[in-house]
């Protein structure tokens, strides 16, 4: 595979943080350009950083390159880039702006940003569930009239916690869901010490995610039809989505209604014999087993089980009938890596095998 350089958009900021721990000795990205707001152009990234909200330490290799203005700096990163990674913090308006003018400069972006997932034809990909939705990027070239740049972006990071434990089982119909996220308060880019509130605490409202989760996994599951992303109609899903003092890892409640109720043993197989291209293409940050379900009742646990795979495998348990619903069970994802900056190296992984920044 050949190496590719790349920048890394909004760097000083959390999920930046995480985007430069992943890269920092990546088989096939090399990181050469970072930037942020104005406020941190021209200094060195170490002290760019007002805090490192990460726990494994900034990377030596980062601590001294100098930080360039994400916004009038364009063509100077553009020129040195093969495509970036997108994390800034900024209204969402100013941010399709943002990609959109890196885009048209022809380079490529592999956003984190929410600003762009219901753009017709932006892919928005969890990269072991609809891979095919890549295809789309040719139509959108045309409507950006662009050779090489493009945007691909990664879903809401709660939604890794159940849309891939629902995706295995709708071979068997699936009616309609609820779910209820309980998540971390690096969701919201915070660290318990700069999130007092939360402390002994339960905060029942985390804005637009409610809409995020029940709206997303239906483009997610939609089809490309006449130059667009149709979003599918069904299943229904609604959802409940709160914020609780947990550092990293959201849990998800999932209950869920079939048109042809299968049997545990069927979920279960579902669960642990689904692959996606990720697997197929030995990608270096696929999970080599996507899903583990614990038999323990006490399981899955963010402290304990957010690493698996490197952060970047989905966990599931608690599966047993409903007197409602036909199932219920309990589902878990790391946000930050799974979720967040490793969902989407994993994207540009699968966007490098497929030639898409050739």
């Amino acid at each position: 595979m050949k190496k590719y350089n790349v920048g890394v958009i909004g760097a000083t900021g959390m999920v930046g943080q995480r985007f430069l721990s992943l890269l920092e000795n990546h088989p096939f990205f090399n990181v050469v350009c970072l930037a942020a707001s104005k406020n941190s152009a021209g200094k060195k990234y170490k002290d760019a950083v007002k805090r490192w909200l990460i726990e494994k330490s900034m990377p030596e290799k980062f601590a001294d390159m100098t930080v360039l203005d994400a916004v009038n700096d364009i063509k100077k990163i553009v020129s040195k880039v093969d495509f970036c990674f997108c994390a800034v913090n900024m209204p969402k308006d100013e941010i399709r702006t943002l990609e959109e003018a890196y885009a048209r400069a022809e380079c490529p972006i592999v956003s984190n940003n929410s600003a762009h997932r219901d753009t017709f034809d932006v892919p928005m990909i969890i990269p072991e569930i609809n891979a095919e939705h890549l295809e789309i990027i040719k139509e959108q070239r045309k409507r950006l009239n662009t050779k090489r740049g493009f945007i691909a972006v990664k879903s809401n990071c709660s939604l890794q916690s159940y849309v891939p434990l629902l995706h295995p089982l709708k071979k068997f119909g699936i009616k309609c869901a609820t779910v209820c996220t309980y998540q971390a308060i690096s969701g919201a880019g915070k660290i318990f010490e700069t999130m007092p509130e939360i402390a002994d605490n339960v905060i029942p409202y985390i804005g637009g995610e409610e809409q995020k989760s029940e709206l997303e996994p239906l483009k997610i599951w939609g089809k490309i039809q006449d130059g667009k992303i149709v979003p599918a109609t069904a299943p229904t899903i609604t959802a409940q989505c709160v914020r609780v003092p947990v550092a990293d890892g959201h849990t998800a409640a999932v209950f869920v209604k079939f048109e042809n109720k299968p049997t545990k043993e069927q979920i279960l197989n579902a669960w642990k014999e689904y692959a996606g291209e990720p697997q197929l293409l030995s990608l270096p940050s696929a999970p080599k087993q996507f899903i583990n379900y614990f038999e323990e009742d006490n399981r899955p646990q963010p402290k304990l089980d957010r690493n698996i795979e490197n952060g970047m495998a989905v966990c599931a348990g608690r599966l047993r009938e409903d007197s409602l619903f036909d199932y219920k069970f309990i589902g878990m994802s790391h946000n930050t890596l799974r979720g967040a900056a490793g969902g989407a190296v994993l994207l540009a992984e699968l966007l490098a095998a497929k030639g898409y920044f050739d």
